[in-house]
């Protein structure tokens, strides 16, 4: 699944995407939003694989937005104005519709995104696979090693976050956030259920409808992230 949103500052032009979207069977709508402020704490905090973007809105334009993002997920510019296709491509965004967009053309659209998602993905794999079980971390001006098999959960708290390690009773607080994180962890061996909650797969003792447990701890399952873990169970 592609986890995706919507911004635009038109009621109808979201209402539009979000009727497009629910007949791509490979795309999840995590939000819509007409202020594209608020759809930037959604970047922060959660993991979005797609958005579905207007350029022209007051405040900050889709371009700007673009620009103001880290770790950058994938972009489709959706637009009525022809005239900023140059900048979006400079900007790398998959594709770049003008409104109205007739169906096939923004599935031809989402099919490139699925595509690149999937290279994306394989490649993520293989890098996983050949890389060390370590990552470091800022903790109190230093560079702290973290094993990634010594974790057993991480906790959010805005821009820190708390990782439980096996190996000790007191959690580790770096200075990073949740995302930049999850970017650290391959997916084979943990899995996001919640804003504030990455769980590693070893850990997890038991599962219910909305939450996991590590042991007696039981941390929940957000409805954005059951997905994740249907898939882990289902998988067995």
């Amino acid at each position: 699944m592609l986890r995706c949103i919507a911004i635009d500052d038109e009621e109808l032009a979201l209402e539009l995407l979000e009727d497009n979207i629910s007949k791509v069977e490979y795309l999840e709508l995590v939000g819509k939003f007409n202020n594209p402020l608020k759809a930037i704490q959604v970047l922060q905090e959660q993991s979005i694989d797609l958005v579905f973007l207007d350029i022209q809105m007051p405040g900050l334009t889709g371009l700007q937005l673009i620009q103001s993002i880290p770790n950058k997920p994938m972009f489709i510019l959706v637009t009525a104005y022809e005239k900023f296709a140059l900048d979006g491509f400079d900007l790398n965004v998959v594709d770049y519709l003008v409104k109205p967009v007739p169906l096939d053309r923004f599935i031809q659209a989402c099919n490139k995104a699925w595509e690149l998602h999937k290279l994306k993905t394989q490649s993520k794999q293989i890098t996983n696979q050949n890389t060390p079980d370590y990552f470091f971390v800022n903790v109190d001006y230093s560079l702290l090693k973290i094993i990634r098999s010594d974790i057993i959960y991480i906790e959010g708290l805005k821009d820190y976050v708390k990782i439980h390690l096996k190996s000790t009773a007191k959690p580790i607080v770096p200075r990073i956030t949740m995302k930049g994180l999850e970017e650290l962890l391959p997916n084979s061996q943990f899995i996001r259920i919640h804003k504030s909650y990455i769980v590693s797969i070893n850990s997890i003792t038991a599962v219910r409808k909305n939450s996991v447990f590590i042991g007696t701890l039981e941390l929940p399952v957000s409805d954005n992230y059951r997905n994740n873990l249907d898939a882990l169970v289902n998988q067995s």
